[in-house]
């Protein structure tokens, strides 16, 4: 019996509406239909098991086709089926209140999933790019009749008897000329590989040429032949559904290479598998990140019981942990997932305590496992530790057991371990102890150098997360300050007893700070004359501490320190008034051999710390010829 009918929706310009503003969204019908097969597919598998579907269930591949000149893409399954009462009760009503509310509110939306999510128009996304939906169904029950569903975009429909002669669906949609992008074997390949690749039923796409093994040749040798076979484009039960203890490393390492052909291999990897109080499964690789902070953000691929939903997890996986490669699969999380919704579910929270607690864990076993090992592993792992430590607290509480600290001559301690290690010689007057610094080990190698001679020792900073990881220590260890190695010269640095007098008498003190004032004759280099040390530089130049720091946080993208960022750098020249050069400036004939000396003593503090350059650096090579 043929009937015609209006679908329930309570409103004539529903379909415009999905049409227009699921628009930037529209590859997800693919997604959307394949997995209602799969589900339908699952279905009848456990109507089987139960004992409540006894026919033979046969191949239950779901197959994706399509055909250019019909300007067709069907897809079929072999699942449940429908019969006509139920085509009219899950494909004609869809159920939602406040219609009108709904339409007004969600005209300008701009996320696909979150219209989809909410009211469970996950079929009715075919028309995002279908003019015309045909579906054709059988449903598994017995005696059922085949039944032919079909609407062009309205909210009209026609129902009657179908043609179809085997348990399941097929769903054909007949694309519209804005969306013929898709009537292409490579574009709908790319969508299924996107969305489908770790789908529990099997997908099949087409065929493709493989190359099999075919006799002998004369020699003994094998002969091989091309032969056409299905292109099943997805792995049914990937790593990450099966238990830990029935995998070797190759398996971990292999299935990264699936994921990301192109990267090393991972230094270590988490299998997350937990079923209560949320259910979540996944595998979570720490990549070799060294310093490419930005670069590598956006590795993780989030599934739903194996339909990928996307790969911005930002509000699942703790932001420190974003640099992590991986998957992560949890049907609590919905397949159409929304960031509104990310954001507020109690699921969600869950989830990213727990990944933060089991990363922590892992890498706490991994440091008392074989701390050795944990060292060699330091510089790729060091960043998310620190990042870790600064953004999450609870995270902090364990991480500082196994945060290591390393320092110029490449030896490793945790925070405890340094602590002891500098407390004795690294006290100021205060009480304060004071760990020191480096950079750039290589161009600060002067100033570590005479705090080395000084027994002080210097751990080396040098990662985009150091600036920040800083502040943080400082914050969180008690009366401890960090001060960078070149913040002032080493007799300054950690202020004990009064330092060597100065042996210039007042008038020698003025005359030599007006010397080099007009020797370097620039008003962001301020000149003090110092007792320190014969034995140290001449000329040492420095940045105060506060001032480098909040510069090199403002690199790195500090919340608010912009302002530092576009401050011109400002510098302190330490003259050393007990150095003999200083003594040589003084007994200088004249004031021009003075001021030459001068910028001589000043331009090798600025070679020493590569700030020469250009014009300056010319000048001063022919200078230094000269006065050989």
């Amino acid at each position: 019996m043929q009937e015609k009918g209006t679908i329930s929706i309570h409103t004539e310009n529903i379909f415009p509406i999905i049409k227009k503003f699921l628009y930037s969204d529209n590859e997800i019908f693919l997604r959307e239909l394949v997995s209602n097969a799969v589900d339908a597919t699952q279905k009848v598998k456990r109507l089987a098991t139960l004992g409540q579907y006894s026919g033979d269930l046969g191949d239950l591949t779901v197959e994706v086709s399509f055909d250019k000149d019909k300007k067709t893409i069907t897809v079929t399954d072999k699942g449940i089926g429908m019969t006509a009462e139920e085509v009219k009760k899950y494909i004609n009503q869809i159920a939602f209140s406040g219609a009108t509310e709904f339409v007004e509110k969600f005209k300008d939306a701009k996320d696909a999933n979150e219209i989809i999510g909410k009211f469970g128009l996950g079929f009715y996304s075919a028309f995002m790019v279908a003019h015309r939906v045909d579906i054709q169904t059988l449903s598994y029950q017995e005696g059922a009749e085949p039944a032919k569903w079909t609407c062009d975009g309205s909210t009209e429909f026609e129902i009657g008897p179908g043609d179809r002669k085997e348990r399941g669906t097929e769903i054909t949609l007949h694309i519209n000329e804005d969306s013929e992008e898709f009537l292409d074997k490579w574009k709908i390949q790319q969508i299924l590989d996107k969305y489908c690749k770790f789908l529990p039923v099997p997908i099949k796409f087409e065929t493709k040429t493989e190359s099999v093994e075919d006799g002998k040749d004369d020699e003994g040798k094998p002969k091989y032949k091309s032969v056409e076979v299905d292109n099943i484009i997805n792995t049914t039960e990937p790593l990450w559904t099966k238990s830990p203890n029935e995998l070797k490393d190759e398996d971990y390492l292999n299935f990264y290479k699936e994921l990301y052909p192109m990267s090393e291999d991972p230094l270590f990897w988490i299998h997350l598998n937990v079923d209560y109080p949320f259910n979540l499964t996944g595998v979570l690789y720490f990549p070799k990140v060294k310093n490419e902070f930005e670069l590598q953000r956006n590795k993780i691929k989030l599934f739903s019981r194996q339909v990928f939903i996307t790969d911005e997890v930002k509000d699942i996986v703790p932001e420190f942990l974003m640099l992590l490669h991986g998957v992560i699969d949890s049907p609590d999380i919905p397949l159409n997932v929304s960031r509104s919704f990310l954001q507020s579910d109690s699921n969600v929270k869950k989830i990213n305590n727990y990944i933060t607690k089991k990363v922590a864990d892992k890498l706490g076993e991994l440091y008392k496992k074989d701390r050795k090992g944990f060292e060699e592993k330091w510089n790729d792992v060091g960043l998310f530790v620190k990042y870790g430590m600064i953004s999450e607290e609870k995270f902090y509480e364990k991480g500082k057991d196994f945060a290591l600290l390393k320092n110029t001559a490449g030896e490793f301690f945790t925070l405890d371990e340094y602590q002891e290690k500098v407390k004795a010689n690294q006290t100021d007057k205060d009480g304060q102890t004071i760990f020191l610094y480096s950079t750039d080990a290589a161009k600060q190698d002067a100033f570590i150098q005479s705090a080395n001679k000084k027994d002080y020792d210097v751990l080396v900073m040098d990662s985009p997360i150091d600036s920040h990881f800083i502040n943080h220590l400082e914050q969180k260890l008690e009366k401890t300050s960090l001060k960078r190695v070149d913040a002032d010269v080493a007799d300054k640095l950690i202020k004990k007893d009064e330092g060597p007098e100065n042996v210039l008498t007042e008038d020698q003190t003025k005359q030599v700070k007006e010397i080099f004032e007009k020797a370097i004759d620039n008003q962001n280099f301020s000149v003090e004359v110092e007792g320190l040390s014969p034995e140290e530089l001449p000329v040492t130049i420095t940045m105060e501490e506060f001032m480098r720091r909040m510069k090199d946080m403002a690199q790195t993208g500090g919340g608010g320190m912009g302002f530092y960022g576009a401050m011109p750098d400002s510098y302190k020249v330490a003259i050393n008034g007990n150095h003999k050069v200083v003594d040589k400036i003084l007994k200088a004939e004249n004031k021009e051999d003075q001021t030459r000396l001068a910028k001589q003593a000043f331009d090798l503090a600025m070679l020493s710390q590569g700030m020469l350059s250009g014009k300056d650096l010319t000048e001063f090579v022919k200078r230094s010829v000269d006065m050989i």
